[in-house]
């Protein structure tokens, strides 16, 4: 190899360690392996935001059991009254 090609080779190996050493998996957004997004985590984060926004009127526990029961396939939305109406209750005291 010549001077300049060697020296374009160091420099791309030496970068592509960096990117892979650099590159440590972040929760947010939850990607899995398959580069797809992890939808469970997705939906339990909403259960807990939506726990927080409406306290006891929202049954937190039951949303995150239909998160993993169901695999993420319905997603809460907070301001979507349709995606969390089977998790809140009239919360009677």
């Amino acid at each position: 190899m010549s001077s300049p090609k060697l020296l374009i080779f160091i420099t791309f190996i030496i970068a592509a360690a960096f990117l892979i050493d650099n590159s440590s998996a972040s929760p947010y957004p939850s990607l899995d392996l398959f580069g797809g997004y992890d939808i469970v985590g997705i939906c339990l984060k909403n259960c807990a935001q939506c726990k927080k926004m409406f306290g006891g009127f929202f049954e937190g526990q039951l949303c995150a059991e239909s998160c993993v029961k169901f695999k993420g396939k319905v997603i809460p939305d907070c301001e979507d009254l349709a995606s969390i109406a089977p998790f809140l209750n009239t919360k009677e005291e």
